[in-house]
């Protein structure tokens, strides 16, 4: 085991990014026109990483696996974006949103990249609305602002429940004037299959035509990950069934360090399950957690009557119902952390209080944001003794303009309408903190290799706070990787073009189609996805919300018992010489096989509770996560060896300078 060294600079904290960008290496425009760089992944953080890359003069190759960047995984974040502009003037600040993120992360965090975070954040807004993002807008005209979880300032930037829809437009149509002036080459519907890696450095990737079939080999002075998380690991969860870690377990298996696979966030606001043939989850944005009361009745007998479907949540009275989050965390109430909220849920509903059939729901409830909104709208437009129907008319108008588009989601998916009968929710995977190792310029310990949003590990410690993941992908592409990036390519710039007829090519190549002749020829007698439902369902079961010793070591065995089944038996349909989503997808399980058991060894190795990682031996007397700072303080980065079981832990120890730490408390 060796200490990890995350080059953060020395000085003051506010200081730190601005010292280092005056003192970094760069590459000067003429130079740039003779760089390649490679970026897996167009969501906002590839897509912002490529557009600003290319207006910079380097030669970007882009690589998606969907038939545009603009499908990406990004524009499923509904809610907003967080930064530290203080429009509402409620107190915030740059050390207030690295304080609320550090403290989000249960002090499992690197303390210097958070506060850069923090501290780039503004920026970002500037720049999407530079791009024309349509964000939210008071009625004067300045832009809008709400809470999420987790804070107790309104800092979070919205465009309606679309914003990752709509910032991922921003980003799209800045690639598309750098595609357009041919400095981005896009490769649609490819998929990255292993990093080339050649004299300790990266230098090129092996992709798969996905139309074709084609194995093609592409060059290039660095490799930037940027793919997105692992939580379909889980089966089912809330991301996109096509999201998946096989870009950064190739990486990891090339020789980069996997950081705290075990920190996995649960979501609490998601559309309960319906079913066992059901192939993913739906999220409801955190934003309705603004507006929206969740309770589960105070009564057994009322929970079991309406899990029988003999009785209407309306008319359970106000007295006969436990708002339980407003009880147990007076200061946030229904705005606390996700991963609070979330083992909330799980608490009533395994007590018995569960609102659905399943007894795996509780409910998100607007009667009373309507009825407020109804009123002030009255105020506003004089009327007078107005009439119940009229406030509640009023009032669903103000929520339609703010939430409508997610009130009709939900509507289509339940069949239920949510402004007569409360939402049904409950926790679902949703995002992983964990990922690949890197250092402070987002390097990976592959030289040349570099992870950015997401699939690194670096910003949110051991859970994330709300709106954040659209700040750290933008944060990164757009202002913090155009910077290091080029510190290491300056070293690049007599190099040339990096040639493909190499034998680091030739090999990488080799593996590929050995592995998917293996795909192909093998004679199996079950699909892809009965495989990944048995790995779901030990991962939820065993390694989801609530973690035992014994129970992670149930499931370490069992999912090597899956994947070696897998190996003998799949069965993979079609040929490898066209588009075949199900070889795509046995690709991409065989990692998540690999994945599943560094995961649960990684919980099995923290003895605490932080964040996202509940381990049930360790919590308070009131059922909260219980740190041991003294010997879990640092970041668990796994090498490869060869199998999961092998892998070695490496340590970078967290050292908090500038803020105190403390336990982290919501009431």
């Amino acid at each position: 085991m060796s200490i990890l060294d995350s080059k953060v600079p020395v000085g003051p904290l506010k200081d730190k990014w601005t010292n280092y960008k005056d003192h970094i290496n760069l590459v000067n425009p003429a130079n740039k026109r003779n760089i390649d760089v490679i970026i897996i992944g167009t969501g906002l953080a590839g897509g912002s990483a490529a557009a600003t890359l290319a207006e910079l003069g380097y030669n970007v190759k882009a690589f998606a696996y969907q038939d545009s960047p603009r499908r990406a995984h990004s524009i499923a974040a509904q809610g907003g974006i967080n930064a530290s502009k203080n429009y509402m003037g409620d107190g915030d600040s740059d050390y207030r949103l690295f304080y609320d993120t550090i403290k989000g992360g249960d002090f499992r965090s690197r303390e210097a990249n958070v506060y850069r975070l923090a501290e780039v954040s503004k920026s970002i807004i500037d720049q999407c609305v530079a791009q024309g993002v349509p964000f939210a807008r008071d009625y004067g005209g300045l832009l809008d602002t709400r809470s999420f979880g987790g804070t107790l300032v309104s800092r979070t930037f919205y465009a309606k429940g679309q914003t990752g829809q709509q910032l991922l437009l921003g980003a799209y149509s800045a690639m598309n004037r750098q595609i357009a002036k041919g400095k981005i080459q896009m490769f649609n519907r490819h998929e990255m299959l292993d990093v080339v890696i050649v004299n300790g450095k990266a230098r090129g990737i092996i992709a798969r035509n996905l139309v074709t079939g084609e194995i093609e080999r592409h060059s290039a002075h660095a490799v930037v990950i940027a793919s997105g998380g692992y939580g379909n690991v889980y089966f089912l969860s809330t991301m996109a069934m096509g999201s998946n870690a096989t870009a950064a377990w190739k990486a990891h298996k090339k020789g980069a360090f996997f950081a705290n696979p075990c920190y996995t966030q649960i979501h609490p606001t998601c559309i309960p399950r319906g079913g066992d043939y059901q192939s993913k989850l739906t999220l409801m944005s955190e934003s309705l957690r603004n507006d929206g009361r969740i309770w589960v009745p105070a009564k057994l007998e009322d929970a079991k009557a309406l899990q029988e479907g003999k009785l209407d949540p309306n008319k359970i009275p106000e007295q006969d119902r436990d708002y339980y989050l407003e009880r147990r965390y007076p200061s946030y109430g229904n705005l606390a952390p996700r991963d609070i909220s979330s083992r909330a849920a799980k608490e009533r509903c395994d007590a018995g209080y569960g609102v659905n059939k399943t007894g795996e729901a509780v409910y998100l409830d607007f009667a009373s944001a309507i009825q407020r909104y109804g009123k002030l709208q009255c105020n506003i437009q004089g009327i007078t003794n107005p009439t119940s129907e009229k406030i509640i008319e009023l009032g669903e108008k103000v929520i339609e303009e703010k939430y409508g588009n997610l009130f009709q989601m939900y509507e289509k998916i339940i069949d239920a309408n949510p402004y007569k009968t409360p939402m049904m929710i409950y926790p679902a995977t949703h995002y992983t903190m964990g990922g690949l190792w890197v250092d402070y310029n987002l390097m990976t310990t592959v030289p040349g290799l570099y992870a950015i949003g997401e699939a690194n590990f670096s910003d949110h410690g051991a859970n994330r706070l709300g709106a954040s993941a659209l700040m750290q992908g933008l944060a990164d592409g757009y202002f913090v990787l155009p910077y290091t990036i080029g510190d290491y390519l300056a070293t690049d710039i007599k190099t040339g073009k990096i040639p493909t007829n190499t034998p680091e090519f030739d090999e990488a190549e080799k593996a590929i189609k050995d592995r998917i002749d293996f795909f192909m020829n093998n004679k199996g007698t079950h699909s892809v996805d009965y495989f990944h439902k048995k790995l779901g369902k030990v991962m939820w079961d065993k390694v989801g919300m609530g973690r035992t010793e014994q129970g992670l070591k149930e499931a370490i065995q069992e999912i090597r018992e899956i994947r070696e089944d897998f190996w003998k038996n799949v069965k993979v349909p079609g040929s490898a010489n066209d588009l075949n989503p199900e070889l795509e997808k046995a690709g991409r399980v065989a990692d998540f096989l690999e994945l599943g058991e560094l995961f649960a060894k990684d919980a099995l190795d923290r003895n605490e509770s932080c964040g996202g990682h509940f381990r049930e031996e360790y919590q308070t007397e009131e059922g909260e996560a219980q740190r041991v700072d003294e010997k879990y303080m640092y970041v668990s980065a796994w090498e490869h060896k060869g199998e999961p079981k092998d892998a070695v832990m490496h340590k970078e120890d967290l050292k908090y300078e500038f803020i105190e730490v403390k336990a982290r408390s919501y009431k």
